[in-house]
């Protein structure tokens, strides 16, 4: 049985596109790191801790964790709190690329798989009015970066990536399905 251990409805509607059954189990966590990890780490260390807060899996339950975080010139660019931070996220992302890097935690009692999937993202120029009626419309609090690649901002202001599409949407279901395929094979 696959346990999808994420309250992310974008993670939760990838996994259903890959037709994999699964039942979506959560634990709250607190996702501080260690100051001195590399950015492009911090997903991967996040979604290890996630993992290991699920102390009671048989035998038969594979979990699958994950972390995204969005990096600009190294800083990580995690959940905006309020309508001001969201704004200010977007400004910071205007006309340059970005980096989304996903970590991925697949945890049977007796083997741990850990893979990450990092995208670059160029975003271009954004008038404040398109930014404000963005935030304003779609609220994206519960997004790293504050922003979601497949709404209106992904539709107008995405001028191209390089990497996977779903892994910007928060799980990149191409290594996904191959770590669990390998974890199949593996019993």
């Amino acid at each position: 049985m696959l346990i999808l251990g994420s309250k992310s409805p974008r993670r939760k509607a990838l996994l259903e596109g890959l037709d994999i059954q699964f039942t979506v189990r959560t634990i709250d966590i607190d996702e501080t790191y260690p100051e001195t990890l590399q950015s492009e780490e911090v997903p991967l260390y996040i979604a290890k801790m996630k993992a290991d807060a699920f102390c009671d899996l048989t035998k038969e339950d594979t979990l699958l964790t994950a972390d995204t975080v969005v990096i600009v010139d190294g800083k990580i660019l995690g959940k905006p709190a309020d309508r001001e931070e969201a704004i200010a996220m977007l400004q910071s992302l205007q006309n340059r690329t970005h980096t989304v890097v996903t970590g991925i935690c697949l945890r049977r009692q007796d083997k741990i798989i850990k893979l990450k999937d990092i995208t670059k993202v160029h975003v271009s120029t954004l008038s404040t009015n398109e930014i404000e009626y963005y935030v304003d419309t779609y609220k994206p609090y519960d997004k790293a970066g504050a922003y979601g690649i497949q709404e209106w901002f992904g539709y107008i202001a995405i001028d191209h990536i390089e990497g996977s599409y779903f892994n910007v949407m928060g799980l990149p279901t191409h290594i996904v399905y191959k770590a669990i395929k390998s974890l199949d094979s593996s019993k």
